[in-house]
């Protein structure tokens, strides 16, 4: 066969792939979009909105892998891991908040690898999730939402492998990072309250004895 013939061959295939990229790049931006109206309708208590978002996005995440399944040099890249962990992360925060059991890698179908990355990215929303409490004077339940993260850190700490089969380091020290910085957040928010009510026992107590 000349060269030519050769080359046009090549070419159908490539002509094939790029047109299944540029398929695979409108889904993994739409994907990533609904996965941040997801995650921001749960701050804000809209979950039924979220539920909603989050179904058309697993819709789309599904059609990305139907897409790509005879394509792995195209389905184990870099944008389409990113559009995985952006819905693990909409997924996880979402039924913690609902205070529902999380679901597996494979109920989600996406890699177990995007998944564990997911999880890095889902402590941070949760300690956003922990400071709009703090916010809101909920101190008891913003400490149970720092127990959970110390809790999903050190599990997310338990996975070392090679970065060319895991790349979770930065996602860890970004982890870790998060819990250090809420455990400081709550302290402060703790001893701000104890020394809140030691005033008001304080200026009771002085009332009472100008009272007599």
């Amino acid at each position: 066969m000349e060269i030519g013939a050769i080359i046009e061959e090549i070419k159908g295939v490539l002509d094939e792939k790029d047109a299944l990229r540029e398929e695979a790049l409108k889904l993994t931006r739409e994907i990533i979009r609904l996965s941040g109206d997801t995650v921001k309708a749960v701050h804000r208590g809209d979950f039924e909105h979220a539920q909603k978002r989050l179904d058309d996005t697993g819709k789309m995440v599904r059609e990305l892998r139907e897409k790509l399944a005879s394509h792995p040099d195209l389905y184990y890249t870099g944008y389409v891991q990113s559009a995985h962990q952006e819905y693990v992360e909409a997924t996880l925060l979402l039924h913690y908040v609902l205070g529902e059991s999380f679901p597996r890698p494979e109920e989600l179908g996406v890699p177990a690898a995007d998944y564990a990355m997911g999880i890095g990215d889902f402590l941070g929303e949760l300690r956003r999730y922990f400071l709009r409490l703090l916010i809101a004077g909920k101190i008891k339940a913003a400490e149970n939402v720092y127990r959970d993260m110390e809790e999903i850190y050190s599990a997310l700490m338990e996975l070392e492998y090679p970065k060319g089969l895991l790349n979770i380091r930065v996602k860890q020290d970004q982890a870790r990072h998060a819990v250090e910085r809420t455990l400081e957040d709550l302290t402060r928010a703790k001893l701000n309250s104890e020394l809140s009510e030691r005033l008001e026992t304080t200026l009771e107590t002085l009332k009472a004895l100008k009272g007599d």
